[in-house]
């Protein structure tokens, strides 16, 4: 049986994991090895059809709404499955990801660590817990300019609020990469709050 394993891409936004994604997938052509993409029917920021970095590195992939499909749509020749925005995925990706491994199939994903209230996001948690590599990427800070491992929304030129939706699609226009210092989100309950309720 071929080993397969599981390589984890995470970080804020702006911090180069989706152009770490498409240099993984491009490396792996190159090796000859046959490599689907896949990505999240949610991100239609720059392509439907398109993993698209904010640089502007493109590779194509197959744009689903949920997880199972991609079992559906792996051929049977298949080395390679990298995945793109894992966090807009239900917990289900998880399943698919481990099925996928456990055949010997090496599987690349990408995605936000924490979403912009600066929580786990989605099932990135647990794809982290069970990847043999996991590289956490940072971005600048729009503030200081340090290290930024924090997504702002921006809303109206303000913090958006905790209350806000958690997934809202957009880039530069919406979101700005923050340092924990500067990173600020208005109506968020401390930890005796959270835990009284």
């Amino acid at each position: 049986m071929k080993k397969g394993w599981i390589e984890v891409i995470a970080g804020c936004m702006f911090s180069g994991k989706s152009e770490e994604l498409i240099r993984r997938v491009r490396r792996a052509k190159i090796a000859r090895q046959k490599v689907q993409v896949f990505k999240s029917s949610l991100d239609t920021r720059y392509d439907e059809a398109k993993v698209v970095s904010h640089s502007g590195a493109k590779v194509e992939a197959i744009s689903v709404d949920h997880p199972e499909e991609i079992i559906a749509k792996i051929d049977d020749d298949t080395q390679v499955v990298a995945i793109d925005e894992a966090q807009f995925f239900s917990e289900k990706i998880v399943d698919v990801i481990e099925f996928l491994a456990d055949r010997g199939i090496r599987v690349i994903v990408a995605g936000l660590d924490l979403d912009f209230r600066g929580e786990p996001f989605g099932p990135m948690p647990a794809l982290l817990a069970r990847a043999e590599k996991v590289d956490k990427l940072t971005a600048i800070c729009m503030v200081c300019g340090e290290e930024a491992t924090r997504t702002q929304r921006i809303i109206d030129g303000k913090p958006a609020s905790y209350y806000d939706p958690i997934v809202v699609i957009g880039a530069q226009e919406k979101y700005e990469a923050r340092c924990r210092r500067h990173h600020i989100v208005p109506d968020k309950p401390d930890i005796i709050q959270r835990e009284r309720k």
